[in-house]
């Protein structure tokens, strides 16, 4: 078998299979959560592995087939081999941008990759050395016999049949893999490296191609658009958070309902309930999410550069790693002098945000690797949010102040299930006939408690006294097919449950909270786009000059159209989508017949207009990379490789130490003496670890 020209390819085949499987295994995380990805994860580098060496099977010259055979075998070999030694330092794998950048590459993998070696390293190659002897003894011997091309065709269609096959089930289990494009362990996870690192090359091209096709003046229209639809900020509100430390918490599937519901008599999330009602908060019951296929990246997108995400994949993991940002942790930073930190209980890579956050200036990025998981049951998305806010305070307190920090919360993630050591004095279960809502008021539960806790510390620490807290939900939790269980909690029959109950559905919270804050609850219909301008101008910072297209909420001029995505909007009377045509009205939920009312007709084509115009704008701007034609007055554009995401730790404590008396850290402030023993959490993970485990894990950092 090895003797012939297909024998010896698949022989090739079965090597490399067994390669990519054991760097899955010995030195991937992919984070493979139930038996389907683990079987999906051993077939998937098969497909396509046979359908890149079958093409050598349509050359006639055995020579040269078999040449170009071992060629494309050891490329795949060293794809495999450098992914493994850039993982190790990285964690996460190399993209074709990297593998273009000569300079990435080797300092990617130059200097450290000695250091990252590992003894067995040689089961990567040590197959070269085999089929070397194989060939000298002859005991493989080149097959001179022609090879029909309806064979080599046979080969590669059963190749591209295994590989549809690898696709439907990743499909299966992972819906829009590739449309979403949700983080490069996930591609490989499903897809495997070859195919991880062809799709990153035809997204990198197609982006290119469209890149190269813009001039300087091409971003003239859009800052036209943007001076025109400026909303000057409200002299009550702006800057009364001038230099105050600014606390993003981003509520991972929060949606409005859930605030003051209840459920058997109980509230479901008794903490928000207060502080959205409390005095000391702004609070917005029409705000709406904008989120496209890019979901929660989406979010991140408006929240931190004032634009919308694109109309397909996630703007995170396609553009916004090499576009030039202006993102809130840089303006805030060069503006008011704020260091910028993100905390996250899943890994850097996901959404590629050990990229993305270097672009928009965040100075640390605290992911899954700076926390202990003690004995906390495996969770898809990361680590329990008690957990990470609770470990996050060591971490926080050594900052420099004032500081623009991000909590993004997993555990609240479909499918929502709470381990049951997790779980509280509230059950959701038996409430409606689907398990998954049922699911979900009790993950929402436990995410109240989890906030509940962080300010609690946020008190008693006093980071609160100097903080603004800007508190949002990111997208919807239950999708419009599980709505019906879900509608009778919100005022609806489930059989009457159509398009604009779906549309009004996608209301999120929106809270800012401060101390002295003139608070109540607004009814001006806003969304995400609009909350970086808002942030920015309660920082005393004016966005007139800032590639933002929506508008402070705060201001008297702030425009209520609400844009999605998908180009449907929403407007304080009317609700309007695109396919088909139709026009609600909001008091009633009705359908509006147009050609009776040929006024609202003519507002309706002007305000469809300005949201289509609004979404070009923004497309424009990320999909040309315009941003680097443009440099507003007094910011210096962000470059990301004086940033770096290791030894985190040692960074903070050597700007201590450097600062002095001068540091304006919580430790610091505090007289070199740690808060974090006054943080209290209930997590049993935590208290089932015991009392040494506990010291460890909120473990003072090393003094001056």
């Amino acid at each position: 078998m090895l003797n012939t020209r297909l024998g010896f390819m698949f022989f090739l085949v079965f090597i490399l299979w067994t390669k990519s499987v054991f760097a899955y295994y010995a030195d991937f995380s992919l984070g493979l959560a139930d038996p389907l990805q683990h079987f999906i994860a051993i077939i998937n580098p098969i497909g396509f592995t046979i359908v890149l060496l079958s093409l050598t099977l349509y050359i006639n010259r055995p020579k040269l087939s078999y040449t170009l055979m071992i060629i494309l075998y050891f490329i795949s070999t060293l794809l495999v081999y450098s992914n493994v030694l850039y993982f190790r330092e990285f964690s996460n794998f190399i993209s074709i941008t990297t593998i273009t950048g000569v300079f990435s590459v080797s300092k990617g993998l130059g200097g450290s990759a000695v250091q990252s070696m590992l003894p067995h390293d040689f089961l990567y190659w040590i197959d070269f050395v085999i089929l070397l002897v194989l060939f000298i003894t002859k005991f493989i011997t080149l097959d001179s016999r022609p090879f029909r091309k309806l064979n080599a065709f046979a080969t590669t269609s059963f190749g591209l049949m295994f590989f549809s096959l690898n696709l439907m089930l990743a499909d299966c289990n992972r819906p829009q893999l590739i449309s979403r494009t949700f983080d490069q362990t996930y591609t490989v996870k499903y897809l495997g490296l070859p195919a991880f690192t062809t799709l990153d090359a035809i997204n990198t091209v197609q982006s290119n191609q469209v890149r190269s096709t813009a001039t300087g003046t091409d971003i003239d229209p859009d800052l036209n658009y943007i001076q025109n639809h400026y909303a000057s900020p409200d002299p009550e509100y702006f800057g009364k958070a001038n230099r105050k430390n600014i606390i993003i918490i981003h509520l991972e599937s929060f949606q409005q309902f859930l605030i003051n519901l209840k459920i058997n008599d109980q509230e479901v999330t008794p903490f928000l309930n207060s502080l959205y009602a409390d005095n000391n908060t702004i609070s917005f019951d029409n705000f709406f999410n904008q989120v496209g296929f890019g979901k929660t990246s989406d979010a991140e997108t408006m929240l931190e550069t004032g634009l919308f995400g694109t109309p397909t994949g996630s703007f995170f993991t396609h553009q916004e790693k090499t576009n030039t940002s202006q993102g809130a942790p840089a303006i805030l930073k060069q503006k008011k002098g704020y260091t910028g930190a993100v905390f996250h209980g899943n890994v850097m890579s996901f959404y590629d945000r050990d990229t993305v956050y270097k672009n928009l200036g965040y100075d640390y990025f605290f992911d899954q690797s700076y926390f202990n998981k003690l004995d906390a049951p495996p969770m898809e998305f990361g680590l329990q949010d008690k957990l990470m806010l609770s470990q996050s305070a060591k971490y926080l307190e050594q900052l420099q102040q004032p500081f623009y920090t991000k909590f993004i919360t997993v555990t609240n993630h479909y499918p929502f299930k709470l381990p049951d050591m997790d779980k509280e004095d509230f059950s959701g279960q038996g409430v409606t006939p689907s398990e998954t809502v049922n699911d979900y008021f009790e993950s929402a539960h436990y995410l109240d408690s989890s906030l509940k806790e962080f300010f609690d510390y946020l008190k008693t620490s006093g980071l609160y006294k100097n903080s603004m807290i800007v508190l949002y939900g990111d997208h919807y939790g239950i999708s419009e097919r599980r709505a019906a269980p879900l509608s009778q909690f919100i005022g609806h029959n489930p059989p009457e449950w159509n398009d604009f109950d779906n549309a009004q559905s996608q209301r999120v919270p929106f809270m800012i909270h401060m101390n002295g804050l003139k608070g109540g609850v607004k009814h001006e219909y806003g969304g995400e786009i609009d909350v970086l301008p808002t942030i920015l101008h309660l920082a005393g910072v004016n966005t007139q000059n800032y590639t933002h297209v929506g508008t402070d909420l705060l201001s008297k001029n702030h425009k209520q159209i609400v844009a999605f995505r998908n180009g449907n909007f929403v407007t304080p009377q009317y609700t309007v989508l695109k396919n088909p045509f139709t026009v609600f009205d909001n008091k009633t939920g009705e359908s509006i017949d147009l050609k009776q009312n040929p006024i609202l007709m003519k507002k309706i084509i002007n305000w469809t207009k300005q949201v289509n115009q609004q979404l070009q704008v923004s497309d424009d701007i990320n999909n040309l990379n315009l941003l680097r034609f443009y440099t507003p007055a007094g910011f210096t554009p962000v470059d990301p490789s004086k940033y770096s995401y290791l030894n985190q730790v040692q960074q903070m404590i050597k700007i201590r130490d450097n600062l002095g008396s001068a540091s304006t850290s919580m430790y610091s402030k505090n007289d070199d003496t740690s808060t974090t023993s006054l943080y209290n959490t209930d997590a049993p993970e935590v208290k089932d670890s015991g009392r040494d485990s506990i010291d460890n894990l909120y473990s003072v950092l090393p003094k001056k």
